[in-house]
């Protein structure tokens, strides 16, 4: 049942029938609530790429929730789902059913303020080390503050810090203190804020530290791969032995031409299949 608080002309607030109305940041929305029909390709597609971008920013809440919060400031949507937007429709990659995250263009920010240059990223003992170029012709700008966040793909985590330095300071240090955080894949991103918080700038990403493990799909197609190789060297050595034999009329024909059909299938399998090693 829906109820209609300002009057018989107002904005419903419940159920009729098989739409829920309800209100979103003071503004009146609707949406269906009907049984879902078959499931198509595209609808697939969409619910992968919403979940792998969602899985992708549960980690990085602290850090949105701070970068996306000037840019969702008077309007219905809040950090997350402007986080979500943007990620969903520029770094994602691959089709359906292997939709991925392409962590080179990942979006942690918009914003009208500079972004430095000359940055880069390397690894220390106990940490990671950032610099760049601190010169900026407005002085004031030396007090934007850097906001960095280290992902951690392969444990779904994320290290946040909001405050890492001062764009003036050309430097800062991240301290990472578990053991696996510098051994394993890391993804590095910043953007820097205005010392009043009205400003940010777009986010920057200096890139990837210890590589990447293999994909679900990656690893079946490089166990696939190992499998037929050795199939076709077990092969290969009885085809070149009997193909002596055979010239020298010892063998039957019709054996051989079996062998020697499956040892050029599976050479050109092998010339073309994925997983290959590196």
């Amino acid at each position: 049942m829906a109820i209609c608080k300002p009057g018989p002309f107002g904005h419903p607030s419940g159920k009729i029938g098989n739409t829920i109305f309800y209100m979103l940041k003071g503004q009146p929305v609707c949406r269906s609530n009907g049984k879902p029909g078959k499931v198509s390709l595209k609808q697939k597609a969409n619910r992968q790429e919403m979940s792998v971008a969602m899985e992708l920013l549960k980690p990085m809440k602290d850090f949105i929730n701070v970068s996306f919060k000037m840019e969702s400031a008077g309007s219905v949507k809040n950090p997350h789902n402007l986080a979500t937007s943007y990620n969903k429709k520029q770094a994602l990659t691959g089709d359906y059913p292997n939709i991925k995250v392409d962590y080179s263009k990942v979006v942690l920010s918009r914003g009208l303020l500079e972004m430095a240059t000359d940055l880069k990223v390397s690894k220390a003992a106990d940490g990671l080390q950032l610099s760049w170029d601190s010169g900026m012709e407005e002085h004031s700008a030396l007090d934007d503050i850097m906001m960095v966040l280290v992902s951690h793909p392969t444990r779904k985590r994320a290290s946040t810090f909001l405050n890492a330095g001062r764009r003036g300071d050309g430097s800062c240090f991240i301290p990472l203190d578990k053991d696996w955080m510098l051994k394993e894949q890391m993804e590095v991103y910043v953007c820097f804020k205005s010392s009043n918080e009205k400003l940010i700038s777009d986010s920057a990403y200096l890139g990837n530290l210890n590589g990447a493990p293999d994909s679900p799909l990656e690893k079946a197609e490089k166990e696939k791969y190992t499998g037929i190789k050795a199939r076709f060297v077990q092969v290969a050595a009885d085809y070149e032995k009997k193909k002596m034999d055979y010239a020298e009329g010892v063998i039957g024909s019709k054996a051989f031409r079996h062998l020697e059909k499956e040892y050029q299938v599976l050479r050109d399998k092998l010339a073309h299949m994925p997983g290959k090693p590196s």
